[in-house]
């Protein structure tokens, strides 16, 4: 028989990972319909033309981390690298603009693929969470992402999220930098790294984002963005710092943050977290103000606003964070019995009990009630409800707390109750 081995930068959840990533889900998804965001879902795959137009040519992710192919009918298809081009593409197909409400709120959950260098957290298959908000009109549209952003870290239980901020300006400023940029750096060129000389050609607002040491000391001398901005831009953009302070979310202003993607304009911003030691691990999620994406891909003009999350990332995090509090599976109660008739009885209950909300198994195996008690145990079961004769007899039903190994007859209509007030999460309301 032959062996399948996993993909390389492709990743197994299961058991514990597998809920933790549910839950990391489900309160992202919880955090932001709070701000009356609502899920969108697209597809996995698109034209390729839609990725290179609108996350731009000069993108890492289109350079060099694209899954491309041409399909069957001879179209250039790619898998998404990632989904804000998807729910633009979306909105235009389906004229959401003229047919909702602006702004248009959603939030996207679902796997995307780039072919970069496997590390910890980090996978060529991956899924990303985030929101998008189209046709924004204030910068305070801005400023509530970027918080409602901060919150979801907090929520999902990161201890320490530290914001970096920028702002980019409008596309008339950003040609303007852009040309004090390539005047400054073509001294330097020749001595940088190769992406920096690939981004001097092509977009070099990019070079301040190379992370090389040596061109890190070029970089730190660049102009700044701020010489640049017009009195309206600094004022938008202090509308955004001012609410972030009335609220109390701590923030750098990062002037090299320019992020990854073309599109963007105006602020820009990235979660960081810190661990314990001080020791800033990175980006956790990131996003930003964007003028032209709609319009990019066939719709009309419309400002916007959005991050992103990676979710194994995230996970991979939590795991050192919060080891006590990582999520383990777990059933409410386990049928034990012995015996043909008593497993008829054992599997009505079983299935009486999950159609009231309760999470319930057992075994269709000869097993004794030692054997079974154990696989309760392994399964973290709460409680062991017992079916045998004399039970069945008197539909009354021994229930054994397996934490603190009290026991008592409960009868048969008592029993939905029973677990209602026994246990602490009352999974069924």
């Amino acid at each position: 028989m032959p062996t399948y081995q996993l993909q390389r930068g492709t990743y197994d959840a299961y058991d514990d990972d597998a809920l933790n990533l549910d839950k990391l889900q489900e309160i992202l998804k919880a955090t932001v319909s709070l701000y009356g965001f609502n899920p969108i879902i697209t597809p996995i795959y698109e034209q390729t033309e839609l990725f290179t137009r609108s996350v731009g040519e000069s993108s890492d992710i289109v350079n060099k981390e694209m899954f491309s192919f041409v399909d069957k009918g001879g179209r250039n298809i790619s898998l998404r690298p990632e989904l804000t081009a998807g729910v633009m593409r979306a909105i235009v197909t389906n004229k959401l603009y003229a047919t909702r409400d602006l702004p248009l709120k959603y939030y996207y959950c679902g796997p995307a693929f780039r072919y970069e260098r496997p590390q910890q957290g980090r996978y060529r298959q991956f899924t990303q969470f985030g929101v998008e908000r189209v046709g924004v009109t204030s910068p305070l549209d801005d400023a509530e992402t970027i918080i409602m952003g901060y919150s979801s870290l907090l929520m999902i239980g990161f201890p320490r999220v530290t914001l970096k901020i920028n702002t980019l300006g409008d596309e008339k400023t950003r040609d303007n930098y852009r040309a004090a940029l390539k005047e400054y750096f073509a001294p330097h060129i020749a001595s940088m790294c190769e992406d920096c000389k690939r981004r001097f050609e092509t977009n070099p607002l990019r070079i301040l984002d190379c992370k090389d040491p040596q061109d890190r000391e070029i970089i730190a001398k660049a102009p700044s963005m701020s010489e640049y901005l017009s009195d309206e831009e600094k004022a938008y953009f202090k509308v955004i710092t001012d609410a972030l302070e009335r609220f109390d979310i701590p923030y750098e202003l990062d002037t090299t943050l320019v992020r990854g993607l073309d599109y963007y304009s105006h602020v820009v911003f990235e979660y960081h977290y810190t661990s314990d030691d001080g020791t800033n691990l990175g980006a956790i999620g990131a996003g930003g103000h964007y003028d032209n994406l709609v319009s990019e891909v066939g719709g009309p003009m419309l400002s916007s606003v959005g991050f992103a999350l990676g979710l194994e990332r995230l996970n991979s995090l939590l795991k050192e964070i919060k080891q006590e509090e990582y999520e383990k599976p777990f059933l409410d109660c386990f049928l034990i019995y012995q015996g043909e008739e008593c497993q008829t009885v054992a599997f009505d209950l079983a299935m009486m009990l999950r159609f009231n909300g309760f999470k319930c198994d057992l075994l269709y195996q000869n097993k004794n009630y030692g054997a079974q008690l154990k696989v309760a145990t392994r399964k973290m079961t709460s409680f062991a409800i017992f079916v045998g004769e004399d039970e069945v007899k008197n539909h009354r039903f021994n229930i054994k707390n397996l934490e603190t190994q009290e026991q008592e007859a409960v009868a048969y209509d008592d029993l939905v109750a029973y677990l209602d007030e026994h246990l602490e999460v009352h999974h069924h309301d």
